[in-house]
């Protein structure tokens, strides 16, 4: 047997192209259009960079307090990390131990699948309904763990917080992690559930709605007890896992509440607009609750037409999987990008006499 026969050997998740180019239109990876908070501006330059000699705080201390004020939950309720993948990683670890199959969505975050072959993790793919509506009948079953994406991606679709409650209730023998990366442009959080059920984890990320998701920021909130397991797996694993910068940055932003709903305020209402245009283009998709749009056309092939609009500069995402290989995740822009993609998609169809 050679070392190579040894080896883990994993599919690896694929995450959206990030084109050098800069002559584009790139709504591709759900970024938000606008910059963060000026308060992160500010944080940034009065940062003292002799402080990059020093460890970090592994607590993040600060940064764990402004969310814990702002979401009104005690700073034991909050763990964070490098971005909500790395607290979704580590959660999987800390939490799905049981050698049962961990339940998800059949048409849900193309991670969840690559955590549990990377973890040894056994799961069970639950059909989502014709329309893409979470069946919550599928997750009362026996179970070693739930994870629901929610507003999902990437249909966009926003299950109401009763059938969320109805799936943790059922679940109390297993850890329920409710995944609300683009809750904020239009959905209600399960947060507040935390104080009734011991068992649920509402996982967030400063990528979308924070707009930095270049500076890797997610966070979870939970009963005392599960964060204080999370911890524990984060402290035997890699202590020092944020810098000094985006602690100090994180806190700027999340303590900026009205810049926030400035920018999310603007991505809703664009969304809101771009939906009537698209359907009167003829294309179909869920009510989305997030900042994208989950479009299909019956008359247009989604590759081609995802080939036609990298061709024009318009970066878009296509998934060549089952039952969404005709479908295409476009993030909301600003409106002067939203324009730009809505003249091209009507030249588009004109030529091809679609309209």
């Amino acid at each position: 047997m050679s070392w190579e026969d040894k080896v883990r050997k994993v599919t690896p998740y694929t995450p959206g192209e990030q084109p050098r180019r800069t002559d584009i239109i790139k709504l591709n990876t759900n970024e938000c259009p606008y910059p963060p908070s000026p308060k992160v501006a500010e944080a940034i330059a009065a940062f003292d960079e002799d402080r990059l000699r020093l460890y970090p705080d592994p607590a993040a201390a600060d940064l764990v307090k402004a969310l814990a004020d702002h979401y009104q939950v005690d700073k034991d309720q909050v763990f964070v990390g490098v971005g909500s993948d790395d607290v979704l990683a580590m959660a999987f670890l800390t939490y799905f131990t049981a050698g049962k199959p961990i339940l998800f969505s059949d048409v849900t975050y193309s991670f969840y699948d690559v955590w549990a072959e990377l973890f040894g993790i056994p799961y069970k793919k639950c059909a989502l309904k014709d329309d893409f509506s979470l069946d919550a009948s599928d997750y009362l079953q026996d179970n070693g763990g739930i994870i629901i994406a929610n507003p999902n991606a990437p249909t966009g679709l926003m299950a109401d917080l009763g059938m969320i409650e109805k799936i943790v209730l059922a679940n109390q023998d297993s850890v329920v992690i409710v995944d609300e990366a683009y809750v904020d442009f239009g959905g209600v959080s399960a947060i507040p559930l935390v104080e009734k059920y011991e068992n649920l984890l509402v996982v967030q990320t400063f990528s979308k709605s924070r707009a930095m998701a270049g500076m890797r920021i997610g966070f979870a909130v939970g009963s005392k007890k599960l964060i204080a397991y999370l911890n524990d797996a984060k402290f035997s694993f890699n202590s020092y896992t944020m810098n000094h910068l985006t602690i100090a940055c994180g806190k700027a932003c999340v303590e900026d509440d009205l810049y926030f709903k400035e920018i999310t305020g603007k991505i809703v209402a664009t969304r809101e607009r771009v939906k009537k245009e698209m359907a009167e283009l003829g294309f179909k998709f869920p009510d989305s609750m997030t900042n994208f749009l989950f479009v299909t056309h019956p008359q247009i092939d989604a590759e081609e037409l995802f080939l036609a609009l990298k061709e024009e500069g318009i970066f878009v995402r296509y998934f060549k999987k089952p039952r969404i290989d005709q479908y295409l995740r476009v993030t909301i822009g600003t409106d002067a990008q939203m324009d730009a993609l809505i003249t091209f998609l009507k030249e588009y169809m004109k030529n091809r006499s679609f309209v």
